[in-house]
């Protein structure tokens, strides 16, 4: 992954550009290791805890700590030096406790309106500044065009897409984002779920917000090359014994192609494919939508427990 470098704009707006990790605590490493490299990353333990990556680049995505049981234990964003001091007196002026970065990087931590642990670094943008192009090439007449399932390629995921998060009051919440680190609304339905952009060139949601009663993670999102790929990833999940989740579908809200694995702890991985793309410079036009398009496009029916926040039970 090309490293891209910062916007030399005087009147840019100011904002994280990325989110550059999330970390959970998970209640085995063992299974957390066996499913995520099913999943096709690559899942490495590193002092102890498992770091994800995509088998294209060395950008650390995820980190995985054990714990007594799965729950989100931070999230960071990505930002440019020069917004660093600017979004820091932003957390300050809201009276919230600042935090050095214990890593000794270029940053500061703090807790947001839930009380999830919040970081923001200096760092590259991780982001793509443009959508990556689709095709289909169609099968000549008389050649075969699918792969015996014995010869199917395993699904790599090119890189983390964004995160969808529960929180305990969904407005209260997406002012806190934008006011503080500059992500912008991109669509919501009612007061159900809603979704967030960084401002610098990302896609549809970098981060997600769903109404519940508790805060916690409800999935991550991983980026594949094609509707193929979304499906193989499926397949071979379910081969593994990670049978259960919802898809193939195409979301309504970002336009994606998905198939959502549940793991063993009642969130979920997602394949994500031909996600909406905001450029930047580009006013996303927001809407508030009914209800029924906050799922699905075309797709079986979500699963009951699909909307569950396990972490509050």
């Amino acid at each position: 992954m090309a490293l891209n470098k910062e916007p030399n704009q005087p009147t840019r707006p100011v904002g994280v550009h990325s989110l550059d990790h999330f970390a959970l605590n998970v209640p085995c490493l063992e299974t957390a290791h066996d499913f995520y490299t099913s999943f096709g990353l690559d899942v490495r333990e590193e002092s102890g805890v498992l770091v994800l990556r995509s088998h294209f680049d060395p950008h650390p995505w995820a980190y995985l700590h054990h714990g007594t049981r799965k729950s989100l234990r931070q999230i960071c964003f990505g930002v440019y030096a020069k917004d660093l001091p600017i979004i820091e007196a932003r957390v300050r002026a809201e009276g919230l406790s600042v935090d050095a970065d214990p890593e000794g990087l270029q940053g500061f931590w703090f807790h947001d309106c839930d009380g999830t642990r919040v970081g923001v670094r200096v760092a590259p943008k991780v982001t793509p500044d443009e959508k990556a192009s689709t095709s289909f090439e169609p099968v000549p007449v008389g050649n075969r065009g699918a792969p015996y399932r014995r010869h199917a390629p395993k699904v790599r995921p090119r890189r983390l897409s964004h995160i969808l998060l529960f929180t305990r009051n969904l407005n209260r919440t997406l002012n806190f984002y934008s006011r503080i680190l500059g992500l912008r609304l991109s669509d919501r339905a009612a007061d159900i779920v809603a979704f967030m952009h960084a401002i610098h060139g990302a896609d549809h949601h970098t981060v997600a917000f769903v109404q519940s009663e508790a805060p916690g993670f409800h999935h991550c999102s991983w980026d594949v090359a094609s509707i193929n790929e979304v499906g193989l990833g499926a397949m071979f999940m379910a081969d593994k014994g990670w049978a259960e989740g919802w898809g193939l579908g195409r979301h309504v809200l970002g336009s994606n192609y998905f198939h959502y694995v549940r793991d063993p702890w009642g969130s979920y991985s997602e394949y994500s494919f031909d996600i909406d793309y905001v450029p930047a410079g580009v006013e996303w036009q927001s809407a508030d939508h009914p209800p029924e398009d906050s799922l699905y496009l075309w797709g079986p029916e979500a699963p009951p427990e699909f909307t569950i926040n396990f972490e509050a039970l």
